[in-house]
């Protein structure tokens, strides 16, 4: 297949993905296979892995989430997934979260896209915000930390 036309066919397939309620499509033609899988939002709880090239042979252990670490008194909320950090839902609006911000374990706190889905990560903890790790638009990766959080006195 020219890379012309499997340009096309990989852009026909994200298309047929984006209209409908399929999570995952593989599909091979003229000795290329492709597969997709749909990412939803997660949470800071849940990894989506999506791979590519042949299966493998043999099943390997699943991948982990690295789980919250503490800083002296401070939580950390890590990465789960590698890709690119935002403050923001858009350049122009306010962030997320910002130094000093009281967090829930619902409240999102930054996006991270990943194979361009944009998946919202949630605080998963009650406190302030004591710092933030990275700057808008910086590359992460997996179980890197992003913010400490300063947990609420209960």
């Amino acid at each position: 297949m020219e890379s012309d036309g499997l340009e096309e066919f990989i852009r026909a397939l994200i298309a047929i993905m984006q209209e409908s309620e399929l999570t995952e499509l593989e599909v091979e033609r003229e000795g290329v296979r492709v597969r997709l899988q749909k990412q939803r939002p997660i949470s800071a709880a849940e990894v989506v892995t999506v791979t590519s090239g042949p299966p493998a042979a043999s099943s390997s252990a699943p991948a982990t989430v690295p789980e919250a670490h503490t800083r002296g008194s401070l939580v950390e909320i890590v990465s789960p997934m590698v890709g690119v950090f935002y403050e923001a839902p858009a350049p122009e609006a306010d962030p997320f979260a910002k130094l000093g911000d009281e967090v829930e374990p619902e409240t999102v706190v930054c996006i991270i896209e990943a194979m361009k889905v944009m998946n919202e990560i949630k605080a998963e903890t009650s406190g302030r915000i004591a710092d933030v790790l990275v700057s808008n638009g910086e590359a992460v990766e997996f179980g890197q930390v992003l913010f400490l959080v300063e947990p609420t006195e209960e």
